[in-house]
């Protein structure tokens, strides 16, 4: 098999993370814990490439992607400290929508620090997309980045790079969009990326067992709260329309019966910044058993955010190489059911995990 070349746009703490594990499980460097896949298609995470990169804070842009990772204000742990140059170096990105202003009120090593640089046209982006022969462009802007994400959804049509969309924009299960996409021969796998092990993961598993077991769930609430930019950046509510609408599709999609609006609360709740990349979930759900008797379940989850999710982003990133050398296009909806909060067309996660591993297994 050939090595799988990404493109990143925003390298910050989940980029960190992915980066991070690219060395960490390269062949025979350490065990597989961790990973979904060891193997996926043929393709093993040592196969995986940064060729390019994009972002907009000053202490990252024009450093190699390797020493970027580790700048301010990123925060994740630090599990693979030794990471060899990738010769890509990170490039000024498009900022757009992707700053929001309240992140000026924060000091430096909190916050992004715009870097004095011209931002690209959409013709650069492409010709560096086609230049460094990317396969794939993850996008890993920040929540709320809705005409920056649609911005690099345009670039990747024209290069021909598929997409793979981590955040809460809804690109992959918009219907226009994913007709783009279609069209133009180009994959995608999005909305939103489900955590290994997140909050939204176990809340819909449980969701899913109370409807499986018969207990009727009759009102639920998931808050979190967290130290990183990410939660800093939503900390401004206006930035929160996708990403609360996501997450509570998420679970409503697997519930027996969907609950009314003022019975399911689901989303961030508050910025601590001495939790820095620890994200804390506070889960509870009230219902009815067997005689109409009533029942509750609380849950505390705490897990470090970002590596939390880049063994998922691992396996988009091979799966949606596997999409582009069988010549598919448009959104890649196994992939997309199994790995994301909002995909085109949801599924229960043993469903998906099967379609997943049917999709794999394709000749």
């Amino acid at each position: 098999m050939t090595s799988i070349n990404i493109a990143v746009v925003g390298i910050g703490n989940c980029a960190s993370s992915l980066v991070q594990g690219l060395s960490h499980y390269r062949d025979g460097a350490n065990d597989t814990i961790g990973l979904m896949h060891w193997d996926l298609g043929g393709y093993r995470p040592s196969d995986i490439r940064v060729v390019a990169a994009w972002d907009v804070d000053t202490r990252k842009v024009g450093k190699d992607v390797a020493e970027a990772i580790f700048a301010k204000p990123n925060c994740t742990a630090i599990f693979c400290e030794t990471i060899p140059p990738t010769g890509a170096v990170v490039r000024m990105g498009k900022v757009l929508d992707g700053v929001a202003e309240h992140m000026a009120e924060y000091q430096d090593d909190r916050t992004f620090l715009l870097a004095d640089a011209s931002e690209p046209t959409k013709e650069e982006v492409v010709a560096a997309l086609r230049e460094t022969k990317a396969d794939v462009l993850m996008n890993y802007l920040p929540v709320g980045s809705q005409k920056a994400s649609e911005f690099y959804a345009e670039c990747a049509i024209e290069a021909g790079v598929a997409f793979v969309n981590n955040i809460p924009v809804f690109i992959a299960s918009d219907p226009e969009w994913a007709a783009r996409f279609e069209k133009a021969g180009v994959p995608i796998i999005g909305d939103d990326i489900k955590a290994q092990l997140g909050a939204t993961i176990v809340h819909r598993v449980l969701t899913d067992l109370f409807a499986k077991r018969g207990v009727k769930l009759e009102r639920t609430y998931q808050l979190n709260t967290g130290g990183n930019t990410d939660f800093l950046n939503m900390s401004n509510h206006r930035r929160l329309a996708s990403k609360k609408i996501s997450k509570t599709e998420a679970v409503q999609s697997v519930a027996a019966e969907r609950l009314e609006d003022e019975n399911v609360h689901i989303g961030p709740s508050d910025y601590v910044p001495w939790q820095n990349d620890n994200k804390v979930c506070f889960l509870r759900m009230e219902g009815s058993m067997f005689g109409g008797v009533p029942m509750n379940l609380e849950l505390r989850l705490s897990v470090e955010d970002s590596p939390n999710s880049a063994g998922v982003a691992i396996d988009m990133i091979r799966c949606a190489k596997l999409a582009k050398d069988r010549g598919l296009a448009g959104p890649i909806d196994a992939a997309s059911a199994y790995f994301c909060k909002h995909p085109r067309i949801q599924m229960t996660d043993d469903l998906a995990a099967q379609a997943v591993e049917d999709f794999i297994t394709l000749q």
